[in-house]
């Protein structure tokens, strides 16, 4: 039910500070709407929030290790504690990554391996189970799910880690490699969530770093004929995500989940946002609205000269993700250094916090824009509808640069009742209005700005 509000606290990001709380004039009761007023309706209600937060590859894993133990400390406490960024959902790597120190797999060997009597974690032993147990100890209720970029270079066609695809005959051993990998983890204090079939399921990366294509056909006999029957047969309730790909392949995953048996076996789709549009998540949420939207992948670019700046960009995508059924987000690499490195794989990106060489700690403009949510809007929050009269896109695609003149928004109920809104805007100064429960704000939204509004 709305209620009339009663105070509203706000923070901005801008040209003149980050996350900054600002003093803000009261509601009143509304009188005449605006004709850009966004409308807060809290009888309409979409998802549920799992949560927000970033990858912790082997890269990432490895360079939060070589800091000095008060710096990472306080670096872990800023990221995943409740009282400050409370990251909760993060990606580990199933092996090698392109963001990986060394290109490795669980079962390193010559020749096939189908009883994996060679199977190993002892290379995650060293420094990302300690960091991944960190990381849980600040925050208990990390999510972690986990992606393959490639299976062990046996099971595939070029017996390489890099490219190809997985022999259909190693279907069963490449189950149990899952199996394996799970209980191991949780033998070793690290329990997983939920994990992926493949990491980029359409995408080779041309041979240049590992990765594997799996075929929709495939995809769908793996994950309901092995891989779940694998896991719960050993009592695993880990959840299983299919595509981890980009939102143009919407079509693939409708005919995937046409599959009685496949759709009874998964919880839902990992989607990336490369390529296509977030509204390919609503088109498969109206005919499954039984499986979960999960967003898994998206990174700066250090390189760029908005790297540290670009807040505004990165709100309007996730207003888009959050307002077409993403349960979370996950940013890609969560620690890279000021090259991008360390990288295995031919392609440059950055970390939503940069690690300088000098110890130096170095936030993004995506990392400001997280901000603008995960230390607003909880695990359990109801996703509501907003509504404006003036025309709003839903978010582009990742790497969309095209400057958006609209002030986009998506609004939150927490379970304890309080209201979220996050305004971005990638426009000039403008001045808005926001409606709730008959009570209205009237205020000014500075340029190139990110806004959180929190009410109860």
């Amino acid at each position: 039910m709305n209620r009339a509000p009663q105070t509203v606290s706000v923070w901005v990001t801008g040209s003149d500070g980050h996350h900054v709380e600002r003093d803000f004039a009261g509601w009143k009761p509304l009188e005449v709407a605006r004709a850009n007023a966004i409308f807060v309706d809290a009888s309409s209600v979409k998802q549920d929030i799992l949560g927000f937060g970033g990858a912790m590859t082997d890269a990432t894993c490895y360079l939060l290790s070589r800091m000095h133990g008060e710096q990472r400390s306080a670096l872990m406490h800023e990221l995943f504690a409740t009282d400050a960024m409370a990251l909760n959902v993060c990606r580990t790597t199933i092996g090698a990554s392109d963001y990986s120190v060394t290109s490795y797999s669980y079962d390193e060997s010559p020749e096939p391996d189908p009883e994996l009597k060679k199977f190993s974690i002892d290379h995650d032993r060293t420094y990302i189970l300690p960091m991944l147990r960190e990381a849980r100890q600040v925050n208990p209720e990390l999510f972690l799910f986990s992606s393959p970029w490639s299976p062990p270079g046996w099971m595939k066609s070029t017996n390489t880690l890099f490219g190809g695809t997985i022999r259909e005959a190693n279907f069963g051993p490449y189950a149990e490699y899952f199996r394996r990998f799970l209980t191991d983890y949780k033998s070793a204090g690290v329990e997983i969530d939920a994990v992926t079939v493949q990491n980029e399921v359409d995408s080779e990366q041309q041979g240049k770093m590992p990765q594997c294509i799996w075929g929709q056909q495939d995809e769908i006999a793996f994950a309901k004929q092995f891989l779940a029957p694998t896991l719960r047969a050993a009592g695993l309730q880990t959840k299983i995500w299919v595509l981890d790909h980009n939102y143009d392949l919407w079509g693939r995953v409708l005919d995937e989940l046409s599959d009685a048996q496949l759709a009874n076996a998964i919880d839902g789709v990992a989607w990336h946002g490369y390529l296509g549009h977030p509204s390919a998540m609503s088109l498969v949420h109206d005919q499954h609205p039984d499986k979960n939207a999960y967003w898994t992948e998206g990174g700066p670019d250090v390189t760029q000269p908005d790297y540290q700046t670009d807040w505004a960009k990165w709100g309007e995508l996730f207003n888009g993700i959050l307002n077409n059924w993403a349960r979370s987000i996950t940013a890609w690499n969560l620690v890279l250094d000021e090259h991008g490195k360390p990288n295995i794989g031919p392609f440059p990106c950055g970390g939503t916090v940069t690690l300088e060489g000098s110890g130096k700690v170095v936030r993004s403009g995506q990392y400001w824009a997280l901000s603008h949510f995960s230390r607003h809007v909880r695990r359990g929050a109801k996703v509501i509808a907003t509504n404006s009269m003036e025309p709003v896109p839903t978010g582009g695609a990742l790497l969309d640069e095209n400057t958006s003149v609209a002030l986009t928004h998506s609004a939150f109920r927490n379970p304890d009742g309080s209201m979220v809104v996050v305004l971005a805007n990638r426009g000039g100064q403008r001045q808005t209005q926001l409606v709730f429960a008959g009570s209205s704000l009237d205020f000014v939204v500075p340029a190139d700005s990110l806004m959180t509004l929190h009410w109860i």
